[in-house]
């Protein structure tokens, strides 16, 4: 694995990888890395315009068959390990997209969350644990509303994607161990959403109930 992007994730997505079986190590760091990738586009964009263009080629890359993508780029040959499961990940493209919008409405918050838990679906078929599909999308679904609410700023739309987390913050998940980076994840989503959208790890408590996640799934 390129130690140069697992430095580029965030810190609780470098500690669920850390937890994540050997097997699944490589799918699951390019996948937490385009996140990542995705997310710099977004924040850095100095006009949706710009950061549209930025996911486009992203979005045109993915759809290529792996031989004729721009492969200079260290993560886009660490997403090979997605062959088969470029639509997922193009979904994820659109789902990031639509953080450009002037205004993000319920609609567009549940596509966004849809997307998003898109690439962590294709990591259970990855894995082999179809079976786990719908799990895996309750789970990546509220990771990304977390992750929604420690983005916004504008009061409302943070509202929104607490109100929309409400009726199922605390509904535990039971995911296969190949997933215990989503597992560890969407812990700390629980725990953030409880607590209004606090970061996932905002100190101490956190990083022990992150440990206890990575070990035990739970």
């Amino acid at each position: 694995m390129s130690q140069s992007l697992i430095e580029t994730l965030p810190p609780a997505q470098r500690l669920a990888l850390a937890y994540t079986p050997a097997r699944m190590k490589p799918a699951t760091m390019a996948l937490l890395a385009l996140e990542s990738r995705l997310a710099q586009a977004v924040r850095q964009a100095s006009e949706p315009i710009m950061g549209q263009m930025r996911l486009a080629w992203w979005r045109d890359q993915l759809s290529l068959p792996f031989q004729k993508r721009e492969n200079s780029d260290e993560l886009m040959r660490a997403l090979a390990a997605f062959e088969g499961e470029e639509d997922a990940l193009c979904k994820l493209v659109d789902g990031w997209e639509l953080l450009l919008s002037e205004w993000i409405d319920l609609a567009a918050i549940e596509q966004i969350i849809d997307n998003r838990a898109a690439g962590f679906a294709a990591l259970a078929r990855l894995a082999g644990k179809a079976d786990a599909t719908d799990a895996t999308m309750r789970a990546g679904r509220r990771f990304a509303l977390a992750d929604l609410a420690i983005k916004f700023s504008n009061a409302e739309e943070r509202g929104q994607v607490l109100e929309h987390a409400a009726a199922d913050a605390d509904e535990r998940v039971a995911l296969p161990g190949e997933l215990r980076s989503l597992a560890l994840l969407d812990g700390l989503a629980r725990r953030s959403l409880r607590r209004g959208g606090t970061p996932l790890l905002d100190g101490p408590g956190s990083a022990l109930h992150a440990i206890r996640l990575g070990l035990f799934g739970r």
